[in-house]
């Protein structure tokens, strides 16, 4: 009887892990799925990205940025956030010891929102 009650209670707390854990997060930003659809586009190539072609990339997202005769689209604006988020990801996997901040690095990056943008070119 114990050994019944010891194997319901293991698959009951098996099935609660693999549905209760294994949930994708839900978040609140409206642009999420936008977000998460360019990352997986290009995570395989920023991470194939060497140290100038990083920096080509980060000098180009600023110059737009801050260039007041142009707005980025929604979409433009994502491709260079996330691009540099996954750059960031992938210096936590390349050196060890710099892994939680490469990844609250990412997070900041992938945090961005074209709203704040959008107000930001309007100052």
């Amino acid at each position: 009887m114990k050994k019944v009650f010891h194997s319901v209670a293991f698959m009951l707390l098996l099935l609660l892990s693999i549905f209760g854990f294994g949930q994708e997060k839900v978040s609140n930003d409206p642009d999420f799925l936008l977000k998460e659809t360019l990352y997986k586009k290009y995570k395989k190539e920023i991470q194939a990205y060497d140290k100038k072609e990083f920096e080509d990339l980060f000098f180009e997202y600023f110059q737009k940025h801050n260039d007041k005769n142009l707005t980025l689209t929604k979409e433009e604006y994502y491709t260079y956030t996330i691009k540099i988020a996954a750059y960031s990801e992938r210096l936590g996997l390349l050196y060890k010891e710099q892994k939680e901040d490469s990844q609250r690095t990412k997070q900041v990056w992938f945090d961005k929102r074209y709203s704040d943008y959008l107000v930001f070119k309007k100052q």
